[in-house]
């Protein structure tokens, strides 16, 4: 008896401080689906010049833009547009060959 009138006194007492832990707690799992959404297809992708040598984490090619010089012999910028195994999308340019055929 005497548990359940400190239990009824204490909320009769604080109804502000319930709503606040209510808000509080709403507003947690709200940001923490707001966490686990798809952010790669919101933000802008910033693209990044590869380097020899440099480690790649491709999971999946998107598209690739050839040079825009592909059909002379000479070398040129592509670009790779791919997902990251931790499902980041992201951009490269790099250097490549153009098709050089016997003419």
């Amino acid at each position: 008896m005497a548990n359940e009138w400190i239990i009824s006194h204490t909320l009769k007492k604080e109804p502000a401080m319930k709503r606040s832990i209510a808000v509080l707690a709403v507003a947690a799992t709200l940001a923490s689906f707001g966490a686990l959404a798809d952010t790669g297809s919101n933000q802008p992708v910033s693209s990044s010049n590869y380097e020899y040598g440099m480690p790649l984490d491709v999971a999946k090619v998107i598209s690739i833009t050839p040079p825009s010089n592909a059909a002379d012999c000479q070398v040129g910028t592509a670009h790779m547009v791919y997902v990251d195994h931790q499902g980041q999308k992201r951009e490269i340019d790099y250097r490549e060959m153009g098709n050089c055929s016997q003419q």
